[in-house]
């Protein structure tokens, strides 16, 4: 099947490298104008380049209305956004005690601010068009959390919450929002020193016993901002291979590691 996106307009944030740019090639191949929206200016502009006349480079600082405002523009000069991608996003590990408010709250403001200010962004266009595709990149630590993650966990929790408001509110103008939960990722966030070892080691006892790709996580947002989910919205899609089902447990059976423990 080609063409999924045809006659779609498709703001990605975060799309100068990792999951976003992933989606704005893929987004583009399915027939998709692409507005790839970072604030890594040259990268940003050298994948708009390569995509070629299907892609627009702007920069936008997703914390910044005024920002968003202009983003906007360019995808009402090309027809009017009827996708919505708010994929950027930053880490600041922590312990709680050793969070400060301005590192808390520079997390706040591009992950969670800058997915609010998003939506209130593309929502006139959409409304115009009648109807639209939001998809907000949530994270495995929006359903759940670990130590150090206290502003980023924080963030993507009420990711999920706003993407329900969302759906209940702007169902009746044929929006539709839905969330993306991915695992581990392998993107400079997600394996920051791109070591092998990183990508297969930290997921051994996982259903699908490695790390994910970025074209991974961009097929389920290709499926979210395309018409074969018209009757999707408020979900929650897990892309985390099989975390959230649960972990593999040594010593119990259906696993290679029993035979260690005793079993056969």
């Amino acid at each position: 099947m080609s063409g999924r996106l045809e006659g779609k307009v498709a703001i990605i944030t975060g799309s100068a490298r990792g999951q976003g740019e992933a989606e704005a090639r893929i987004f583009a191949r399915e027939g998709a104008k692409v507005v790839v929206a970072d604030v890594l200016d040259e990268p940003g502009q050298a994948v708009a380049d390569d995509i070629g006349d299907a892609a627009t480079f702007v920069h936008l600082d997703v914390s910044s209305e005024s920002s968003w405002a202009n983003a906007a523009k360019v995808a009402a000069d090309l027809g009017g956004a009827t996708v919505l991608v708010n994929n950027a996003a930053i880490l600041i590990p922590s312990a709680i005690e050793d969070t400060t408010l301005d590192d808390y709250m520079k997390v706040i403001s591009v992950n969670q601010i800058g997915t609010f200010l998003g939506m209130k962004a593309v929502f006139e266009q959409m409304k115009m068009s009648g109807g639209g595709s939001i998809v907000n990149i949530s994270s495995v630590d929006g359903l759940q959390s670990k130590n150090g993650l206290i502003s980023y966990s924080a963030s993507k929790f009420a990711i999920r919450g706003m993407t329900k408001t969302a759906a209940i509110e702007w169902g009746r103008f044929g929006i539709r929002a839905n969330s993306i939960h991915p695992g581990g990722v392998n993107t400079i966030m997600g394996n920051p020193m791109g070591d092998p070892a990183a990508e297969k080691e930290p997921y051994q006892f996982h259903a699908i016993n490695r790390i994910g790709e970025p074209e991974e996580i961009a097929h389920a947002a290709l499926f979210l901002a395309s018409d074969e989910a018209s009757y999707v919205t408020g979900a929650e899609i897990s892309v985390d291979g099989g975390w959230r089902a649960g972990l593999i447990t040594p010593g119990l059976p259906g696993c290679e590691f029993t035979t260690a423990y005793g079993y056969a």
